[in-house]
């Protein structure tokens, strides 16, 4: 005969488990976010002014050891929406399959150019050889257009080389 032992060990377990199931959820609700409560909270910033907004805003922190990195491997800094369209425009004149309608990869191939250009700048032939593999993809790029996507290169995105 039972005593009902392992009826009230049973009942205590589920009691237990959907207590802690509830516990759980009251404290993931409590973690979203109140509105109310953030707009009374000292710690929210302000709204930034409209002088602060016109002003450009400078580079956070973390980007400048990149860019000098870069700047000391010969690489130049992004060029502005005119420097990048007559490189484009160059590139598309070669052959249009060198952009393809991806025009960041494009100026990041062009601007990688100029960082061979810097490392090796009494080899012609290697920075010649590295820009014919760097613009191959679907489209093998040849000996002749490679001299010609270094000179867009030049001309665009590191004319200083």
């Amino acid at each position: 005969m039972s005593t009902g032992q392992g009826r009230a060990v049973h009942h205590r377990r589920t009691v237990t488990a959907l207590t802690t199931i509830l516990i759980a959820a009251a404290g993931l609700t409590a973690c979203g976010s109140d509105k109310s409560s953030d707009a009374k909270s000292p710690a929210t910033t302000p709204p930034p002014t409209a002088a602060a907004s016109s002003a450009p805003a400078a580079p956070p922190a973390a980007d400048k050891p990149v860019a000098s990195a870069e700047a000391k491997a010969g690489i130049p800094p992004k060029p502005d929406a005119a420097t990048q369209a007559a490189y484009i425009r160059a590139l598309n004149t070669i052959s249009p399959t060198l952009v393809g309608g991806k025009e960041d990869r494009a100026v990041s191939r062009g601007r990688d150019t100029c960082g061979s250009i810097h490392s090796f700048p009494n080899d012609h032939a290697k920075v010649v050889s590295l820009t014919q593999q760097r613009f191959s993809g679907a489209h093998q790029v040849t000996s002749a257009q490679a001299e010609q996507i270094l000179s867009a290169v030049q001309t665009h995105l590191c004319p200083k080389h």
